[in-house]
């Protein structure tokens, strides 16, 4: 049984000054620990990103090295649970880039048209603003009721906030202007209830939803897909964990199947590049050919 561990006030004080070759020494043997102890699999992430978030943690629990974390974390799940959080990308917003939803709305949606029931990947979903967004997308083109939406995230503390569909109110005008932006039918308003400080989502948006817990680095595909949402999630991964992770898309995505990325990534350079043609090439939408 793990036993949570309290750092001593020996242990407190400001941290130590690191010569870079350490210092990637220990992010490595912590992110190995984690790996082989958890399973959560952050070896290929971008080091600089994961260095600035691991940085971000011992700050914030009083430590001073990466060793004294490493110790923290093996043998606290809690603290594992707060790292988690750090390291899993949960930078969201509802119809994010409007212009990506007005795209898939003019462009996508012709072709879901022609699928008798559409299957949808949100990978790396977060806390749901997304899926939100593209289930209050499908219902007003009439497709949400022949939808199957599957929203996937490493992160189970997450998923538990996705599932709960309440969102700060204070993001609402933001968002407002985002689904307007994005070619919005109705009055945003008419999706949620107002309650204290949060935004309540209607339940009816995620009656064809399935939340899960899946890693994009260890796990496999689970089923074929007519759309794939990955967006944001790869720019933080090194050159071969992208390589793997277009290979599971790849093999997950269903003939003439859509592949949506972030504004930043694009497929140029993957050995898959030449097995889908673009659909936006700002919006950064591409579809399975080959």
């Amino acid at each position: 049984m793990a036993v949570p561990v309290t750092p001593s006030k020996a242990l407190t004080g400001p941290p130590v000054a690191y010569n870079s070759d350490l210092e990637r020494l220990e992010i490595e043997l912590l992110l190995e620990g984690i790996f082989r102890h958890y399973g959560f699999d952050f070896r290929s992430y971008a080091y600089a990103s994961i260095r600035r978030r691991l940085w971000k943690r011992i700050e914030a629990e009083g430590l001073r090295t990466i060793s004294e974390l490493q110790a923290r974390v093996l043998h606290d799940p809690e603290m594992m649970e707060r790292l988690l959080l750090d390291l899993s990308v949960n930078v969201t917003a509802m119809f994010r880039d409007p212009g990506f939803y007005r795209a898939f709305r003019q462009i996508a949606i012709p072709l879901l048209r022609t699928w008798p029931f559409v299957r949808i990947w949100h990978a790396g979903c977060s806390t749901g603003e997304e899926v939100y967004s593209m289930a209050i997308l499908l219902s007003e083109e009439g497709l949400y009721e022949r939808s199957r939406l599957y929203a996937t995230d490493i992160n189970d503390v997450v998923l538990r906030q996705a599932k709960a569909g309440i969102f700060p109110l204070n993001r609402m005008q933001e968002y407002t202007e985002n689904y307007i932006r994005a070619g919005g039918k109705q009055s945003f308003s008419e999706y949620y209830t107002a309650k204290y400080d949060g935004a309540l989502f209607s339940p009816n948006l995620t009656r064809n939803v399935v939340f899960s817990q899946h890693n994009l680095v260890t796990d496999r595909s689970f089923s074929e897909f007519n759309v794939i949402f990955c967006r944001n999630v790869l720019i933080y991964f090194d050159r071969e964990l992208q390589d793997r992770v277009h290979a599971l898309f790849y093999e997950s995505l269903s003939m003439f199947g859509v592949l949506a990325l972030g504004s930043k990534e694009t497929l140029r350079f993957s050995k898959y590049e030449p097995c889908y043609e673009k659909l936006h090439a700002r919006e950064k939408m591409y579809r399975k050919v080959k």
